[in-house]
């Protein structure tokens, strides 16, 4: 089976392949030796809420301070 590398360097799966994996919405993906390997994930809410947090450079202090804040 083929996929094909768009120009936004998006890759549509075949249906074949990706039926077995309906729960995981997510995949690792690494370069391994010239090959793409995709390894199914399943991010729980605070994985994904941790990684919101960091992509916005808040760490668990600014978390500290802001709950002290708002209780003070």
């Amino acid at each position: 089976m083929l996929a094909k590398l768009t120009s936004k360097n998006q890759l549509t799966l075949p249906k074949e392949v990706v039926s077995g994996f309906a729960d995981s919405p997510y995949f690792e993906v690494e370069a391994i030796n010239g090959q793409i390997v995709l390894t199914p994930v399943r991010l729980q809410r605070a994985d994904a809420v941790r990684a919101k947090l960091a992509s916005l450079g808040i760490n668990e202090q600014d978390v500290a301070d802001a709950v002290k804040w708002a209780r003070g």
